[in-house]
């Protein structure tokens, strides 16, 4: 019997479909719910603007987490990061935003999310953020991190 059931799928409306921007975060099942496991989601292509010039910044974004009953499909939140591309928004409020849906659409025990902003005026910005709700995972993955 397959892992992956086909019930597994019935909630993605973004996997298969032509891909464009989109603040949609879909999830599926978590088949390992009773095992802490980490997922490392990292990115060098994230972009936005910035507020006040509408300059482009450039990122790499890395999630670090452990799922608890839903995981996020990549290509949601491949799109979802397209969706800030032509957003203007500061490093600190995007990477805090970006924590906030993600706990919102798949209710981790421990997330991170870390922001590396490309040098501008001189000045490298990195932003982190985190949310525990389950501390026993944080601690069973912190050698992972």
């Amino acid at each position: 019997m397959p892992i992956t059931q086909p019930e597994d799928l019935k909630d993605l409306t973004l996997l298969g479909r032509k891909a464009k921007p989109s603040k949609k975060l879909e999830a599926f099942p978590n088949r390992s719910p009773d095992r802490y496991y980490l997922v490392s989601l990292v990115t060098s292509e994230f972009t936005c603007l910035c507020p006040v010039t509408g300059q482009p910044d450039f990122a790499t974004i890395k999630v670090y987490y452990v799922p608890d009953q839903k995981i996020v499909e990549s290509k949601s939140y491949k799109l979802y990061l397209w969706s800030y591309r032509d957003e203007g928004v500061f490093h600190e409020h995007v990477v805090n935003k970006i924590l906030d849906d993600l706990v919102a659409a798949i209710d981790p025990h421990f997330i991170r999310v870390v922001g590396e902003f490309n040098i501008r005026g001189g000045i490298a910005i990195t932003v982190s953020a985190e949310k525990v709700k389950t501390p026993e995972a944080k601690e069973a993955v912190a050698g992972m991190l």
